[in-house]
């Protein structure tokens, strides 16, 4: 079905004529002929596309929650004012892009437009707008440049840390935790209360920064879900919510690589990535392509930021993981016992800084006035008058040059290696393993990310505030980690420590890594001598061989059965290929055991009361204890893994049933992706086919390049993928899943869900010619 343009295409703030090309996959071609119709564009079809995620992004980005949810929502509107950027627009802007200050601006003047003419027809409103009895509201340059949803949160760990040294010791602290590549220094400076430390302290910032939930009474009455339904959907939701917080605050990441001309069949460099996340309806990201002198760039970034983040232009592709980097510091002061708005620095009271604000909450007649307080250092989110302390975090991202992802508009028009480069200067959160690949010939790495320079203290504990430990201002990003064309041919990462120890400036690096398996097996395949083709770099993003049952299954043959199921579920790993495919039954019997095994291993390990702040035990530190054979006591390593093993198997037939066939581990009560919509606790069971996604059989897990989250659900990893060959920009391939759209009753809802369970790409056009030869919807924007 062709679209042709007609009169209520007009739109009054374009300067000149945008054509726009719309693909089957649901990809807006956007073909401008200035910067600023290209990003009013942009930001106009984004707006359209994802119209409910928007909201609630603006809602969440202003603290503004309050106002449509009530007064529950209070702290978060609260923390995410306290932590707002209060930094100068022009400097803020440019930081990204010299132009920056103008491309925000027409993305949020097309935002708006969509939004004002949809007002003006509330009728063509996506149904979550009816479901809440809500209208979307104007967007300002603001909302594109928070922090809100940025990749953050290690103050969090650094509170855990203290609190587990407090408990545990600083030693045994160091053997739990899987600190690398260097030692930290754990030491608490003896000013730091430990009654403190074990109070609420930081409770503004983790209120902003925890998960939206709707509940029944949010919805219009005829929608509302029974209230027994909601709360069993919510305690399951919070099961899976524990699970990913105990277990995939490292686990979660993503993998890139470039490999270069010798490796590929094509003889031209190429690019792999996909970005993990958590996954959502619709998905974290959406793609795009730009088009307009100057600017030729398609790829995919979150709806809400103008540009391309993950990608190609004409002469290169680029695609990023996280470069673990510890941003934050948790900070605590003396106060004055006569001023508690007064703190200790430099042997001198200070006072606090206080912004006055305004917060308006649904069903109150008069707003709340609300105090935020800060130090030198940054919020304060704590003020204890009985210990005369106080809290505040000091953040880097709250420095100009903050917000995630932005700096990728320099580097949509990088145009060699150098260049690339130069782009990723600007690229301050979150920190980032940047590759490149380009038609050239040449690959290349560059670390990124804000870091504090720390001399002489880690900054993984709680600091005192008080001067003596402060940070050294920031290493200049190009002095981050970083390479170009290496002899082996390739660079890969994936959230794994990839630096060499002989690194010049350690104390800026991070201690807190992904385990490496995934990063390994890639390594494992790209090292195997083979000429690649896109075939095969979609076969490495969707590998699900796991080196973790590669190195505990050998355990197995050391165990004595006698029940004949357990002897039968042990034979049938004896010569598996430790792939965790989604119709083996021996990657079903393997993950329950593994499962089970880091359970108790980790039960042997850490004390009961330090358990609620070390989470879990990463992967890496599990095989290590089971090898070294020291943690087992009287039991021994062959009667816990037996144990184990015999435990794994009647949790399965609970689970699945007494017949072992039925073992796969692909399916609904197993190993599945089902996603749900953020309203569907909230509504009736009559709107869950409509808005929920699935669920379908799934596998792999959190340590397999294919990274589909530990647990049974799906429910992290990645929705979007690319692959580039540099030799041919109309061969890329990519996914979305489950669809661009955010509309319910859009085709683009969900249609690439299907393909994206199948481990399935389609194809990425690039030339004008090719766009328009495949476009199944097309439409001319004309100014007034």
């Amino acid at each position: 079905m062709v679209h042709i343009a007609s009169a209520q295409d007009v739109i009054e703030a374009l300067h000149e004529e945008v054509e726009v090309m719309r693909d089957e996959w649901g990809i807006n071609h956007i073909f401008a002929k200035n910067e600023h119709d290209l990003f009013f564009t942009q930001g106009y079809l984004a707006a359209k596309d994802r119209l409910f995620q928007f909201e609630i992004w603006r809602r969440q980005a202003t603290g503004t929650l309050a106002e449509i949810l009530g007064d529950r929502e209070l702290d978060r509107d609260i923390g995410v004012r306290l932590f707002k950027f209060r930094g100068t627009k022009e400097r803020e802007l440019t930081h990204y892009h010299p132009n920056g200050v103008e491309i925000v601006d027409a993305f949020v003047e097309g935002i708006n437009a969509y939004i004002e003419e949809v007002r003006n027809k509330p009728e063509n409103l996506p149904i979550e707008f009816h479901l809440l009895n809500i209208l979307p509201e104007p967007w300002t340059w603001e909302v594109v440049i928070s922090r809100h949803q940025g990749l953050l949160e290690n103050v969090k760990l650094e509170l855990d840390y203290t609190r587990s040294i407090y408990l545990l010791g600083e030693e045994k602290a160091k053997e739990i935790f899987y600190f690398h590549p260097f030692e930290p220094d754990l030491t608490i400076d003896e000013c730091i209360s430990r009654e403190l430390i074990f109070k609420d302290i930081i409770a503004p910032y983790e209120a902003f920064r925890s998960p939206l939930i709707f509940r029944p009474e949010d919805i219009i009455p005829s929608a509302q879900r029974e209230q027994h339904a909601y709360q069993a959907a919510s305690t399951e939701e919070m099961a899976i919510l524990k699970d990913f917080l105990n277990y995939e605050r490292f686990a979660i990441g993503s993998n890139n690589w470039v490999i270069s001309g010798e490796l590929s069949q094509s003889g031209y460099p190429m690019m792999a990535n996909d970005p993990h996340r958590r996954h959502a309806v619709p998905s974290l990201r959406y793609w795009a392509h730009l088009n307009a002198p100057g600017w030729n760039v398609i790829g995919a970034g979150e709806p809400v930021i103008p540009g391309i983040s993950i990608g190609h232009n004409e002469y290169g592709a680029w695609g990023l993981t996280i470069f673990e980097t510890d941003s934050e510091d948790l900070r605590i002061y003396d106060i004055n016992p006569q001023n508690p708005y007064q703190y200790r620095y430099m042997e001198e009271w200070v006072d606090m800084k206080v912004i006055n604000d305004t917060v308006y909450v649904k069903g109150q007649v008069d707003p709340l006035l609300i105090d935020h307080y800060y130090t030198h250092h940054g919020p304060v989110t704590f003020i204890d008058r009985e210990l005369n302390k106080a809290v505040a975090i000091q953040a880097a991202w709250l420095e100009v040059g903050g917000a995630p992802y932005l700096a990728s508009l320099r580097m949509g028009q990088a145009e060699d290696w150098e260049g690339f480069r130069e782009a990723c200067a600007y690229n301050h959160i979150p920190a980032e393993n940047m590759v490149w690949a380009d038609h050239e010939g040449n690959i290349g790495w560059q670390a990124t990310g804000i870091a504090p320079i720390r001399a002489g203290f880690s900054g993984l504990v709680a600091l005192p505030g008080d001067g003596s430990k402060e940070w050294g201002g920031f290493l200049p990003i190009l002095d981050r980690p970083h390479e170009v064309n290496p002899s082996i041919g390739y660079i890969a990462t994936a959230n794994e420590n990839v630096t060499d120890i002989t690194y010049a400036y350690p104390n800026t690096l991070g201690f807190e890594w992904a385990d490496a398996f995934r990063g390994d097996r890639i390594r494992e395949v790209l090292s195997s001598g083979k000429k690649f083709t896109l075939e095969d770099m979609a076969a490495l993003q969707n590998d699900y061989l796991s080196i973790p049952a590669r190195q505990l299954t050998p355990y197995l043959a050391n165990l004595n059965f006698e029940n004949l199921k357990v002897l039968s579920a042990q034979e049938s790993l004896k010569d598996w290929d430790h792939v965790l495919d989604k119709n083996s039954v021996a990657a079903a019997i393997y993950v329950m055991w593994e499962r089970i095994v880091r359970a108790k291993v980790f039960a042997l390990t850490v004390p009961e009361e330090a358990r609620p702040y070390v989470g879990s035990a990463q992967m890496t530190r599990v095989l290590q204890w089971i090898e070294e054979d020291r943690i087992f006591g009287e039991e021994g390593r062959d009667g816990v893994l037996k144990e184990s093993f015999e435990d794994a198997i009647v949790a399965l037939e609970e689970k699945l049933g007494p017949e072992m066939k039925d073992w796969r581990y692909g399916q609904e009560a197993y190993k599945k992706a089902h996603i749900r919509h953020p309203l569907s606790a909230a509504v009736s069971s009559a709107y869950h086919d409509k808005l929920d996604v699935g669920p379908v059989a799934r596998g792999g897990y959190s340590f397999t390049p294919s990274a589909n989250a530990y647990g049974d659900n799906n429910t992290t990893g990645a929705s979007f993928r690319i692959i580039v060959d540099t030799a041919d920009w109309e061969s890329t391939m990519g996914i979305n899943t489950p669809g661009q759209s955010g509309d319910p009753e859009s085709e683009f809802y969900k249609n690439l869900f299907e393909k994206w369970a199948d481990d399935d790409y389609f194809k990425v056009s690039f030339d004008k010619q090719a766009v328009e030869d495949k476009a199944i919807i097309k439409v001319k924007y004309r100014p007034q």
